[in-house]
């Protein structure tokens, strides 16, 4: 497994995501393929989400992303504090 590194930290944080229309109608063909594999790209790049792999298929997509993740969503710790102390009271 291949690990990449950012300041201090190394990870590697793979999701694969499967998504449908609904129905499982066969839509994504006839150039709305095409179009959706622009706009995840565009997506991706913008993100700095590395797009590792994408399969459009009629009626699903299949794509295995790479991300940087942040578990505690760049809030202050002593937000987080807080937050777990006013769960504890709350019970």
């Amino acid at each position: 497994m291949k690990y990449k590194s950012n300041n201090n930290i190394v990870y590697s944080c793979k999701y694969h995501v499967v998504f449908c229309p609904k129905y499982r109608r066969k839509v994504l063909n006839n150039g709305v393929d095409e179009r959706l594999k622009e706009l995840i790209n565009n997506i991706c790049q913008e993100l700095h989400v590395d797009l590792i792999e994408m399969k459009v298929k009629p009626d699903h997509v299949h794509l295995l992303l790479e991300v940087f993740v942040s578990t505690v969503g760049g809030a202050p710790m002593s937000i987080i504090k807080q937050y777990i102390e006013s769960q504890k009271r709350s019970e």
